[in-house]
């Protein structure tokens, strides 16, 4: 989090404490500061603000969707194997609670195109199918996802679809209204450099009397003049501190200092510092790229094929150790039946305080460490 957010943060928090009642009951001065975040997280998502509620992160976003959901036995969730395990772990809670089943798509990582990721994740589609969970972004693999195909994908089954964006926001465009999802959730500490604690729940308007916060509060039986009870209910679910929501507009201002023309120069130069890494440390590992420039945004996952999955965490733990290095290193993705696929990854992120310097030390320290 830049200083400047963190600053801005710290004088909101001395207001709330200063006079927390004017600062935090809805009917004073919380409801409107909330609004005007919404109007500003609007414009970035492509998305009108009256479709669009606040959560803690998008795993609280997935929660408050999927729990909402009332299924019949037989019925079915469609995840993939790219998947962030903590929603992956809802969509099973829920799958259990009401005697439905979980079908995973497995897609290859190397990956040739986005048509892989439509065929496998309609192999698993049906006429059972209620809810498709997908990522924007992958966690583990790094990839873009097809979005705008999948929602079509979901429709043409009857099924709903949620996309978890965690990595989207302040990494690719989003022009949410356009793609009409079902649901769509993000995070705004991530690449938005926003305070943790802060995300943004999409539910389209049709749906949003069905859709509930994972706390329920006053809003459920009490009525707020001119707000919908998703509105409400979302913005009210008891005393908390709100800062990290509303330390957002000051999150994307700097943002948007750093390269000119609003936010899309940073994701422009973002996607070509990390196509730039990513040429490097091929060529250093003498691999290929394991997904396409159109697939990769500002994160990429390099398979480490020397590298056995059980020692992946050690060498994460090196890197950190001796060579004071940040990197998620996994043990591969898993198939269906949970067991890895035995390929190690390693994945990288190239924000704005990141140069070619940084990949270097990176690929210094892994030739020391004898991986390449």
């Amino acid at each position: 989090m830049p200083r400047v957010v963190s600053e801005f943060q710290n004088n909101l928090r001395d207001q709330l404490e200063n006079d927390p009642i004017r600062f935090l009951a809805p009917e004073r001065e919380l409801e409107q500061k909330l609004d005007e975040v919404r109007r500003c997280i609007g414009r970035l998502a492509g998305a009108d603000p009256n479709n669009l509620v606040f959560v803690r992160n998008s795993t609280d976003g997935v929660n408050a969707v999927l729990q909402s959901l009332r299924l019949d036995p037989g019925d079915e969730i469609v995840i993939t194997n790219h998947g962030y395990n903590a929603c992956n772990n809802v969509a099973r809670f829920i799958a259990k609670r009401f005697s439905a089943k979980v079908r995973i798509a497995e897609i290859a990582y190397p990956i040739q195109g986005p048509e892989q990721v439509i065929d496998s994740v309609r192999s698993q589609m049906n006429r059972r199918t209620k809810l498709l969970l997908v990522d924007h972004v992958t966690s583990p693999s790094a990839i873009i996802f097809p979005v705008t195909g999948l929602i079509e994908l979901a429709k043409s089954y009857g099924s709903k679809i949620m996309v978890d964006g965690a990595h989207a926001t302040g990494m690719v465009p989003l022009h949410l209204e356009d793609w009409a999802p079902d649901y769509y959730t993000a995070n705004h500490h991530k690449w938005l450099c926003a305070p943790k604690a802060s995300g943004f729940l999409y539910v389209r308007p049709e749906l949003q009397e069905s859709v509930h916060p994972t706390v329920i509060s006053h809003p459920y039986n009490t009525e707020r003049p001119g707000r919908t009870r998703f509105t409400a209910s979302f913005d009210w679910v008891g005393t908390h501190d709100p800062t990290p929501i509303l330390a957002i507009p000051a999150a994307l201002e700097f943002l948007k200092s750093l390269h000119g023309d609003e936010i899309d120069g940073l994701l422009r130069s973002n996607h070509e510092a990390l196509l730039e890494a990513r040429d490097l440390l091929c060529d250093e590992m003498g691999i290929d790229s394991p997904a396409p420039d159109s697939m990769l945004g500002s994160m990429l996952s390099i398979p480490i094929k020397g590298l056995p999955v059980e020692q992946a965490p050690q060498l994460a733990d090196r890197l950190r150790q001796q060579f004071r290095i940040e990197v998620p290193v996994y043990g591969g993705l898993k198939d269906a039946e949970n067991r890895s696929l035995g390929t190690s990854l390693m994945r990288i992120s190239i924000q704005s305080y990141n140069d070619r310097g940084d990949v270097e030390k990176l690929v210094s320290a892994l030739r020391k460490l004898t991986v390449i």
